[in-house]
């Protein structure tokens, strides 16, 4: 990404809000000011606007939750998307906008359920990606793993799975995807299922994970 790039966080709740939000965004901010780009957070859902969404060059939903737009805001992040912006879905942010169809689209799969936090094994199935490259086949983790209501295998990038022989409660079976990457329209979506502790934002390959996700949005497909 260019020194001209600039990223938007969001990260606005109306249903279940994530503690580990502030270190998100401590995080991202931290990954803007090493890596040469501007990074703005805010819980407004007025800036998704068309002149104001052309400022920047991905926008992050950081566990956004419930529903957040209204329909204006909705057609001018749809706009903004299909002609070229970049996402980034951090976490809960597959559970937010059930009822908008495009979104579920953006995201690849919608959260259905979790068991409790605890210890598993990250499969990185794709270690070509600027998001994964730097991590090991196996990648023990802490987290609240999220089952999804969809495997999106097939309709997007898989980068990442969970080995559900590893831990309790996993309802997805053999092909439990929870990172993964498509192009949407003119512009890139990304998401990882992981990121519900705190902790996660401070360790070094989880940033490197995170800001492999964005500068893959940042990117037009094709490039």
């Amino acid at each position: 990404m260019s020194t001209s790039s600039a990223v938007l966080v969001f990260s606005k709740t109306t249903g279940y809000r994530h503690e580990s939000i502030p270190a998100g965004i401590r995080a991202i901010r931290e990954l803007g000011a090493a890596n040469g780009f501007a990074v703005t957070a805010t819980e407004d859902a007025s800036v998704f606007t068309a002149e104001s969404l052309a400022a920047y060059r991905v926008v992050v939903f950081l566990s956004t939750s419930g529903d957040v737009f209204d329909a204006a805001q909705r057609t001018a992040f749809e706009s903004y998307v299909e002609s070229g912006g970049g996402y980034a879905g951090i976490h809960a942010a597959a559970a937010t906008e059930y009822g908008w169809p495009w979104y579920g689209e953006l995201v690849g799969a919608r959260f259905r359920s979790h068991p409790e936090i605890q210890a598993a094994n990250v499969v990185t199935e794709d270690r070509t990606h600027p998001a994964t490259a730097h991590l090991p086949e196996v990648w023990p983790r802490t987290d609240e793993l999220y089952d999804f209501r969809t495997n999106p295998r097939g309709s997007v990038r898989v980068l990442q799975t969970v080995d559900e022989s590893g831990y309790a409660g996993g309802e997805m079976g053999a092909d439990h995807p929870i990172t993964w990457c498509h192009p949407q329209g003119d512009g890139r979506a990304f998401y990882t299922g992981l990121g519900h502790p705190a902790e996660s934002y401070a360790d070094p390959a989880f940033r490197a994970l995170l800001l492999g996700g964005i500068r893959y949005a940042a990117t037009t497909p094709g490039q």
